[in-house]
């Protein structure tokens, strides 16, 4: 029994349904959702259960970015920086309304890595990634470059290289949604509470943390793609003893009232060798971070701490000619990267590469869990997870995501501002700025929401900030929101600018009433 349109997660879980897939998922981050996509596509059929809402893990936290990892080279780690670089220019096309172009200025700091160093590994960046419409490498003389302006005036020299932008929590979502349309069972709210092998089969208890309904699946194959929480699984769901394969990795960022004006972002180097960056963000905003400490707690209780706040106030401060305070900040964030656990001594110097480990006997239903990984390189993660499946249950179809799109994003990557062009001519009553956010999250989908609307008030209550009702129904009805928070962080991060608790108190009620009027 597939579901092709709704939240799954609002129907009723029935004790006596059981539905049987070939593969079943465990997480809704982007490895999750990712895999989901890829198996369903190749003719597999396939459950995802999410215990909170899409995205709403590490895969929200991350630095927005889609990019090779400079200083990953340091590392020695070539085969992981060579196929993120060469995704870049794979994911921008499969989704140019929410992946798009980034330069980054790289101010020279004489007391940190040699400019021959810097030159070396952006030769690298520029080369071993196959690297077609991205422009390369150049060197900006900041005495006369707008670049050198916000900085203080020592700084003379950057270098300015390429890298991509990602909406990271809609990356999940559009990939959650395609696998939907061919297919796919995608549960939200709904987590795994039993994990047991029973003949030849995996039997799979779900409970739906909405309704306090359980349910039971069968799979012919597990996929642990929980993130943070893969060893909770193992510990919890599956019974294991004693579970250790992750070592988790706090990442904190600011968002600060917008720093500079110029649309490019900036990479800076700190004195402690770490890395960091100052990126426009939301239009208004200016994104800075991030941190790297070990973390030792629930993944789902972290938080920055004042001691990163004061690390990244004090490194943007070696910067910025104009200091960044603390009464500029409007919003923090944290997340855990649960990175493999490959003995580093040093938190930054853990590998972000993905492992992928399959467990059962010759004769037993397999169950293979993801460690690590990153969101530029989640499409290849799948592909090679579906060489494990396939190994596990028999191959099926061959790898299809590269050339594709994700919804919203079917047209050529370099025609952004046509498209945009074209929707405010159909739809003249949006503002140029409204009608700017809705193409950037929503690409050609975003007709779906405005439907045949002449007017403003066409589209419902306006919650503040142009987010209407008519959003909030599609985002509903087609990407799994369930309340105020789904919407506000992790659908269009309007959180930022309707802070007006009344507003938000006005949109959670006006979504209850729309849940209870479809249950």
């Amino acid at each position: 029994m597939t579901q092709n349109n709704t939240d799954n997660a609002d129907q009723p879980i029935e004790a006596d349904m059981k539905q049987a897939y070939d593969v079943f998922i465990v997480g809704g981050g982007i490895n999750g959702v990712g895999i989901a996509r890829d198996a369903i596509g190749r003719g597999y059929s396939v459950g995802l259960a999410e215990m909170n809402d899409l995205a709403s893990g590490t895969s929200s936290w991350s630095t927005k970015l889609i990019h090779g990892g400079l200083r990953y080279l340091e590392h020695y780690e070539f085969r992981l920086v060579r196929e993120a670089l060469m995704e870049r220019e794979t994911l921008w096309a499969m989704a140019p309304h929410i992946i798009w172009p980034l330069r980054f200025v790289l101010p020279h700091h004489k007391d940190t890595r040699p400019a021959w160093l810097i030159r070396l590994g952006l030769f690298l960046y520029d080369h071993i990634g196959g690297r077609k419409k991205l422009p390369g490498t150049r060197t900006l003389n900041l005495k006369q470059d707008p670049a050198g302006k916000p900085l203080k005036p020592h700084f003379q020299k950057a270098f300015e290289y390429s890298d991509c932008w990602v909406n990271d929590a809609r990356l999940v979502v559009l990939n959650a949604r395609d696998a939907a349309d061919r297919g796919a069972d995608i549960h939200t709210g709904t987590k795994v509470t039993s994990l047991k092998r029973v003949d030849d089969l995996w039997q799979i208890d779900l409970e739906d943390k909405f309704t306090g309904q359980s349910r039971q699946v069968t799979a012919r194959c597990v996929v642990n793609a929980a993130g943070p929480w893969i060893d909770h699984v193992l510990t919890g769901a599956l019974g294991h003893n004693d579970a250790h394969n992750v070592r988790l990795v706090q990442g904190s960022h600011i968002v600060v009232k917008q720093k500079f004006t110029d649309p490019r972002a900036y990479f800076f180097q700190n004195n402690d060798g770490r890395i960091f960056f100052a990126i426009p963000y939301e239009q208004d905003f200016t994104l800075i971070g991030t941190t790297d400490r070990d973390y030792d707690g629930d993944p789902k209780s972290v938080a920055i701490t004042e001691e990163e706040t004061d690390y990244l106030l004090s490194a943007a401060a070696e910067y910025f000619a104009e200091p960044v305070r603390r009464e500029d900040i409007v919003w923090t964030y944290s997340g855990v990267r649960p990175l493999y656990d490959d003995g580093a001594s040093k938190a930054q110097e853990a590998t972000r590469d993905y492992v992928l480990k399959s467990e059962g006997a010759e004769n037993e239903p397999k169950l293979i869990n993801i460690f690590g990984g990153k969101i530029t390189t989640y499409r290849r993660l799948a592909e090679s997870m579906l060489e494990k499946v396939g190994d596990a249950i028999g191959p099926k179809g061959k790898p299809w995501t590269k050339g594709t799109t994700l919804p919203g994003g079917d047209f050529e990557a370099l025609s952004f501002e046509t498209e945009l062009a074209s929707l405010k001519t159909d739809y003249p009553f949006l503002e140029a700025g409204h009608a700017w956010r809705l193409f950037r999250l929503y690409g050609t989908r975003a007709r779906n929401i405005l439907g045949d609307a002449t007017r403003l008030g066409d589209l419902g209550s306006n919650f503040g900030a142009d987010l209407t009702a008519a959003e909030v129904r599609y985002l509903m009805a087609e990407e799994w929101a369930r309340n105020a928070q789904d919407v506000l962080w992790r659908r269009t991060k309007r959180g930022l600018v309707i802070q007006d608790t009344a507003d938000i108190a006005r949109l959670d009620a006006f979504m209850q009433q729309e849940l209870s009027a479809t249950s």
